[in-house]
């Protein structure tokens, strides 16, 4: 990759954001409805790539349940307001009225409320009896804390994330987790993130993960470039960790490990350019957020939003745009690629010509300043 001096003692690379490149047409064209937009990951089958952000604005147990059934796969957070309240409607009726200005304080105070392991019990409990993939995340900090206790509510899938996650943590001040001795001595598949760049990427990929979460989530709602500088141009970290999982493939003897890009997709569009750059499936926090039953009442925040000593993100107006259903399989009355965002996916696949997702990873794509 060409390198950019941009002083004499600092060179740089340079990045495209998904804002900045378009999917090419080819040849050939299809009927939308021979298209096929299934994802498999390990034993689990889905009709859609799409998972849910372990968002309290998006996410609850009952829209994790909705999602599973529709086709995706719902992540519950499980250091949120769900496993510190035995009801968070107050809490959530709080967050949604604060005024802008006080909303980081308001955040802070409601998450400050101490996680219950029995309540990641039944919140887990919740999902898996009503016959979903049973799915949820924690921190980095937080796993060798809980997951005993996420292992034995019967997790089918084990998501750690963080804003930047590493396969060599260094601490002096306590033990880290070794991410390759914990994915180890797990019998469920486990999803890790973020990872920017190519060499975390494969190094992540080694550890043992099923999949490997790029960018830093929170696209809308994160403010990580403004409190800490860093930031991760999408399309460019996707395709750099494509490239990582290609070369671990070859490595490993075969052994595939899912991409998910997680972070800067907040239309339909930006999710079919992840998927173009290399993206297995898409991790979705805003999106999921417009639907009418989001716990988040129109509003939009993340885990990194509620840090009681350095926020990295803020609470953000997504509006309320139609039901779940909708907002995945349309249809929409609008052109702004808030709503059916699997009919759009299956429109682009079908407009380039290609069957199913894994074939539309090698579209082409054409580089241009859109903004």
């Amino acid at each position: 990759m060409t390198e950019i001096e941009i002083g004499r003692s600092k060179r740089a690379i340079n990045g495209f954001a998904f804002d900045d490149i378009a999917i090419v047409p080819t040849r050939r064209t299809r009927d939308p409805r021979d298209v096929s937009t299934s994802w498999s990951i390990d034993a689990f089958q889905f009709e859609m790539p799409v998972i849910a952000a372990p968002a309290d604005s998006a996410m609850s147990p009952a829209t994790a349940i909705e999602l599973g059934k529709l086709g995706g796969l719902g992540v519950l957070g499980l250091e949120g307001l769900w496993t510190r309240y035995e009801d968070p409607t107050q809490q959530l009726a709080e967050i949604a009225a604060a005024k802008d200005e006080d909303a980081t304080a308001v955040l802070q105070r409601v998450y400050s409320k101490p996680v219950q392991a029995e309540l990641i019990e039944a919140r887990l409990g919740e999902i898996r009896a009503a016959g979903v993939t049973v799915a949820g995340a924690l921190s980095p900090q937080r796993t060798a804390e809980f997951a005993d206790v996420v292992l034995r509510s019967g997790v089918d899938m084990f998501v750690i994330r963080g804003n930047t996650v590493s396969a060599e943590h260094v601490s002096q001040q306590s033990e880290p987790l070794n991410l390759k001795e914990f994915i180890y001595k797990l019998d469920v598949p486990v999803i890790v993130g973020g990872a920017a760049t190519y060499t975390a990427a494969l190094h992540l990929m080694r550890t043992g993960a099923a999949g490997v979460l790029v960018g830093f989530g929170g696209g809308a709602a994160s403010a990580t470039r403004k409190v800490l500088g860093i930031h991760a141009p999408m399309a460019t970290a996707v395709a750099d960790v494509a490239a990582a999982r290609r070369d671990y493939m070859d490595e490993s003897g075969g052994r595939y490990v899912h991409v998910i890009a997680d972070g800067g997709l907040g239309t339909s569009g930006d999710m079919v350019k992840a998927i173009s750059c290399g993206a297995d499936a898409v991790m979705l926090g805003t999106v999921l957020a417009r639907a009418s039953q989001a716990p988040g009442q129109g509003w939009h925040w993340g885990p990194e939003a509620v840090n009681e000593s350095l926020p990295r993100g803020r609470r953000v107006f997504v509006g309320t745009h139609a039901p779940l259903e909708q907002v995945l399989n349309g249809p929409s009355n609008s052109a702004d690629g808030t709503v059916n965002i699997m009919g759009a996916l299956r429109r682009s696949m079908a407009t380039t010509g290609y069957s199913d997702v894994k074939e539309f990873q090698r579209v082409d794509v054409v580089v241009n300043n859109y903004q």
